[in-house]
């Protein structure tokens, strides 16, 4: 969500990006600034003991948050990627007016709803007992059989490119890959792990996963 609300203690020079490494919302955040080419200041989080001036910046306490240079807030990972995808020429991800393109749009949406629910049930299962970790990673299936099947037609989630499609939901393959990743890699889904590895192997992404020290931020 991009806020109007200025912030005056802001660097004039670098929006400033608060996030967590291993959150896959931050994750793709990471991966479009990365993409576009956009300086950010980077501040990783303690989800344990959240910065007050983040807070203070969007009190919904979660990541990413960034804050541009002219004070405006915007803590929603999925407007994170379109601004800063917006702010190449010519935005191969997005369309001429700079939105999500519709089969994108579709994909993402059922990434995080359904899936995501699914995953988190999956991940934790000791959480909600009512059904069986394996129960879970059946429904989280569904989806990633559909990616599977979508990838035997093309490189990439949506044709031979790479998209906005793959830069955001990839990070939640990987991270329903790690639960059981002896799993994941005997499944049938060989094109989806194909995908997966070529992303999680690309200088992109290698390098939106290097460490940065905890920050403090104010």
């Amino acid at each position: 969500m991009l806020s109007n609300r200025k912030d005056h203690s802001v660097s004039p020079e670098k929006p400033l990006l608060y996030s967590f490494r291993r959150c896959p919302y931050a994750i793709r955040a990471r991966l479009a600034i990365r993409m576009s080419g956009v300086e950010v200041q980077i501040h990783e989080v303690s989800l344990r003991n959240k910065p007050q001036a983040m807070l203070d910046r969007s009190p919904k306490g979660t990541v990413p948050v960034l804050v541009l240079p002219d004070g405006r807030v915007i803590d929603q990972s999925l407007d994170i990627m379109c601004w800063a995808l917006a702010q190449q020429p010519v935005s191969p991800c997005l369309t001429p007016g700079g939105n999500i393109p519709a089969d994108a749009q579709v994909l993402i949406q059922q990434n995080d709803s359904t899936f995501k629910q699914d995953l988190d049930r999956y991940k934790y299962a000791e959480r909600f007992p009512e059904h069986s970790a394996t129960t879970y990673r059946e429904r989280a299936e569904v989806f990633l059989d559909a990616l599977d099947c979508r990838l035997q037609q093309h490189s990439y989630l949506t044709g031979a490119k790479l998209s906005i499609a793959d830069l955001a939901i990839a990070p939640f393959v990987r991270q329903c890959a790690l639960v059981d990743a002896e799993w994941f890699y005997a499944t049938r889904y060989k094109h989806l792990i194909t995908w997966l590895d070529a992303i999680l192997q690309s200088a992109l992404f290698v390098a939106v996963m290097e460490k940065v020290a905890t920050s403090s931020a104010t």
